[in-house]
């Protein structure tokens, strides 16, 4: 019997994902590691400025504010999971009913899936997402964490409904779905009955892998400094600055150009706890597409 090893490693790794997200922050070594603190007065003397370099009391290393950078990685593990999640969510909660409705060909709803997915399908995701993050009236809003987990949730709605359109058209041509239709059975029973259930695998697995490229994006965001979570914070009169709010893996990489040849560690550690993410949802959805097709075929 062949083993489905995607899913069972996907699985592990989720599992890991989840202590370090729920059991992580109590530990009392990483609630005494995120205090910080950018200078220090070593025993032989002289001071030392963050970031400092990773050894014994930092084993990665720390931050631009002194704090060991495990333990904010292991704290932020929530916030960015939780980012994640909520824009992958939202998307999924608009686009599975406007795929749904829009499996009739030549209706509203279908000319609105085929025209949201054509918009933001001719640029890269990154540009049209770091286009409406930098809207003035979003960098300064208040509830700015908010309306960008909503915005970035909208700008793939369109792909993602197109796909469930797809595979519920490619449904309806099934001879069970056309009985059904010639002997009455009302349009929202078949949708509840038959449509959704044989649409739900390859829902399913499409979640999956979008929480993965949904880690991919917001990490490239942290690259260019654009934050989900942020606050002006003046420094002198007419100047200031934008200052991340939350302890999510992207805010890491805000520097990252800077760090590359000065503080590597930080967005070498940063880039592989959201290379883990994104493996570990990429190698779960892999994982349930198998376990569907065997179960399918």
């Amino acid at each position: 019997m062949n083993r489905n090893w995607f899913l069972i490693i996907g699985l592990s790794m989720l599992t890991i994902l989840l202590l370090i997200m729920i059991v992580g922050p109590m530990l009392p070594y990483v609630q005494h590691g995120i205090e910080g603190g950018r200078i220090r007065f070593p025993e032989e003397g002289g001071l030392m400025k963050a970031p400092f370099t990773p050894e014994q009391q930092f084993p990665f290393g720390s931050d631009h504010e002194g704090r060991d950078l495990l333990s904010v990685l292991i704290v932020g593990t929530k916030d960015t999971m939780l980012i994640i999640l909520g824009i992958v969510v939202i998307r999924y909660l608009i686009a599975i009913p406007l795929g749904l409705l829009a499996t009739k060909q030549n209706n509203p709803f279908s000319w609105i899936v085929t025209s949201w997915n054509n918009i933001f399908s001719s640029i890269p995701v990154i540009f049209s997402s770091l286009l409406i993050l930098c809207i003035p009236a979003l960098v300064m809003n208040d509830n700015r964490l908010y309306w960008s987990i909503l915005l970035l949730a909208l700008i793939e709605v369109g792909k993602v409904s197109h796909v469930i359109r797809e595979e519920t058209q490619r449904i309806v041509r099934k001879p069970y779905i056309e009985a059904g239709i010639t002997i009455g059975i009302s349009p929202l029973r078949l949708a509840v009955g038959n449509i959704l259930p044989n649409t739900y695998p390859a829902i399913m697995v499409n979640f999956f892998i979008d929480i993965g490229r949904t880690a991919l994006l917001i990490a490239q965001l942290g690259i260019f400094s654009v934050f989900i979570s942020q606050v002006f914070v003046q420094l002198n009169y007419g100047t200031g600055e934008m200052v991340n709010t939350s302890l999510n893996w992207p805010t890491l990489l805000g520097q990252a150009r800077k760090d590359m040849l000065s503080s590597i560690w930080i967005p070498f550690w940063t880039c592989m706890a959201i290379s883990f993410t994104v493996f570990t949802f990429n190698i779960l959805g892999e994982g349930l597409r198998r376990y569907f097709d065997k179960k399918t075929g």
